[in-house]
């Protein structure tokens, strides 16, 4: 499958992974998808943004680590688009530090989550969030992380 992949930083670029970074973790998700081509966006952005935009999209307030935007191409066309990533840098430094996980193992967990997101998956209930969580365990392992869900220590 081919990926073409755009990465904006709209916030300061210290600590945030770099695009080859971000596409490794994006085929990752992606595999087994079938399609021959998926086109993403990922912005990585500071704070103000992301509640911004959390605010006018979910309804709540304050920042948050990770939003997935679908895409929707206009009736009788096709598009390789799958959709967009919002992630807060601000917010997944934080949670890392507060989690004692490596910064790069939870920035790849919130790719890797919100392009499930984008493929259908969600966690709705605790069913559909056990199957989500699976596959998200499964992805990162492949990639070399832990499971997020896990305890520190106990995978």
């Amino acid at each position: 499958m081919k990926i073409s992949l755009s990465v904006q930083y709209a916030a300061a670029r210290r600590g945030s992974p770099r695009q080859t970074a971000i596409a490794r973790w994006a085929r990752a998700a992606l595999r087994g998808l079938r399609r021959k081509k998926v086109a993403l966006g990922v912005r990585i952005v500071n704070e103000k943004e992301s509640a911004t935009l959390n605010r006018r999209y979910r309804g709540k307030s304050g920042a948050t680590n990770v939003l997935s935007f679908p895409f929707e191409a206009p009736p009788g066309t096709r598009s390789d688009t799958l959709g967009d990533l919002v992630l807060c840098a601000a917010v997944v430094r934080r949670e890392a530090r507060a989690q004692q996980r490596a910064p790069a193992a939870h920035w790849a967990h919130l790719v890797v989550h919100g392009i499930l997101h984008r493929r259908g998956y969600g966690h709705e209930n605790a069913k559909a969030a056990a199957v989500m969580e699976a596959r998200e365990a499964r992805v990162l392992r492949s990639l070399g992380y832990p499971n997020p869900y896990a305890a520190p220590g106990h995978e």
